[in-house]
């Protein structure tokens, strides 16, 4: 089994909850950026390629500026995120709003700034064109290819397995075509695919069979419909192992997977001047952040459980999902993990625990645990049920200082928006 140690010490997090009361989500800025970096390397045989963070993740002024100086566009899709995104200096090229069930307001923002707008439906046409006034002459269009999508096989089963033919978004094949060709009569000149097909994917494989179906759909509607498609955006799907003994993916061979598809399909169809986006939300931020928390309760009855300050209003992918989250208990990184843990927060619902029958070190009340990989779909996804107040953010800088990006809420928050 791979180890699976967090970015802090314990003598750092103990300096830290004197300034910081736990609960709250820690960030990694060497991590973030380093990360950015490899990324960019990656596709650096791309001559337009842009990676568009999709805000969604993790929409945290602090942590968008430092991609933006990464060279990192926004991936938005609502109104906030594209009002936070301007905030943090991001316009024009640099935003990708891509949404569905869109409000008006939403692509009036998106038009004002100048984004570039990705379609999910083939009625939304006819919407944005009443919304604001006409079609853009620089558009992109959403594509679900139905069906299972399957990659591979290993002795466990599938290595990826996902059904696009259940999901809401996108259009169908035959949509796609009539959509381009319905866009370039009201005046688009530039088009763009994108397509999401599956989710978390531990595979270098995903993405260059993703961009092998989107390279030759760009090939196919250029051919037929003579729109000039100038961007392909992959979307997101690259996953982190939130698991010790999964292997991470290695974007450099995934990189070089969609280079060998692009060569293979859009060069000789003379498109070899396409560009490439990615959103990828979990993949440039997950491992780099972290929920810190204090063990304060125990509990001896049927299991043996562990009480700490967070819960699942601060991390609910464990409740909602099931899904797996490290922990580690600082101090105690190499100790045996001999004791079997419900680690679990104060919701008036079972379904609030962070891991059920764990096998961890012995915890004893007031030690500091990590729960790994947060950094993405963590805080964001944070909500006040039993009216829990969403917790501050930290950041640690690539000095070793740490600051605060967002702080706790309080009492006068939760209540500021009631009338009384």
């Amino acid at each position: 089994m791979n180890e699976k140690l967090p970015f802090i010490t314990k003598e750092q997090a103990e300096a830290m909850t004197k300034v910081y009361p736990t609960p709250f989500h820690l960030y990694d800025e060497r991590g973030i950026r380093e990360n950015a970096r490899r990324l960019r390397a990656a596709f650096a045989w791309n001559k337009g390629y842009k990676e568009y963070f999709a805000v969604k993740a993790t929409p945290t002024p602090a942590l968008l500026k430092i991609l933006r100086e990464e060279g990192c566009g926004v991936d938005c899709s609502s109104l906030t995120e594209l009002m936070m995104s301007e905030r943090c200096g991001f316009s024009g090229d640099e935003i990708m709003f891509s949404s569905n069930d869109t409000p008006p307001e939403d692509f009036q923002l998106a038009d004002k700034l100048n984004a570039i707008i990705n379609l999910d439906d083939i009625t939304h046409i006819d919407f944005l064109e009443k919304t604001i006034g006409y079609i853009p002459k620089k558009i992109s269009c959403r594509f679900n290819p139905g069906g299972v999508f399957t990659l591979g096989e290993s002795k466990e089963g599938f290595q990826v397995m996902d059904n696009p033919g259940d999901a809401k978004y996108g259009m169908t094949r035959e949509q796609i075509f009539e959509a381009y060709k319905i866009l370039k009569s009201k005046g688009a000149e530039e088009f763009g695919i994108h397509a999401f097909l599956a989710s978390n994917t531990i595979s270098n494989d995903y993405y260059p069979a993703l961009a092998a179906i989107l390279f030759q759909l760009a090939v196919d509607l250029q051919k037929e419909t003579g729109c000039r498609v100038t961007f392909i955006n992959l979307s997101g799907g690259v996953g982190i192992p939130y698991r010790p003994e999964q292997p991470a993916n290695d974007i450099a061979v995934i990189g070089e997977g969609v280079r060998k598809a692009y060569e293979e399909i859009l060069v000789p169809a003379g498109m070899g001047d396409v560009s490439l986006c990615t959103e990828l939300g979990r993949f440039m931020l997950a491992p780099y952040g972290c929920l810190l928390t204090r063990a304060i309760h125990e509990k001896h009855t049927y299991k043996e459980y562990i009480g700490v300050d967070a819960c699942a209003a601060n991390l609910m992918r464990p409740a909602i999902y099931g899904a797996y989250h490290h922990i580690t208990v600082l101090g105690k990184e190499h100790a045996p993990c001999d004791h079997k843990y419900d680690v679990t927060g104060s919701l008036c619902e079972n379904c609030d625990k962070f891991a059920v029958d764990r096998m961890l070190p012995e915890i004893e009340r007031g030690d500091l645990l990590v729960i790994h990989d947060t950094g993405a779909h963590g805080f964001s996804m944070g909500y006040n049920y039993n009216g829990k107040l969403r917790s501050a953010e930290v950041l640690l800088r690539e000095d070793g200082s740490t600051e605060l990006i967002r702080r706790a809420e309080t009492p006068d928050d939760y209540f500021a928006t009631l009338v009384w």
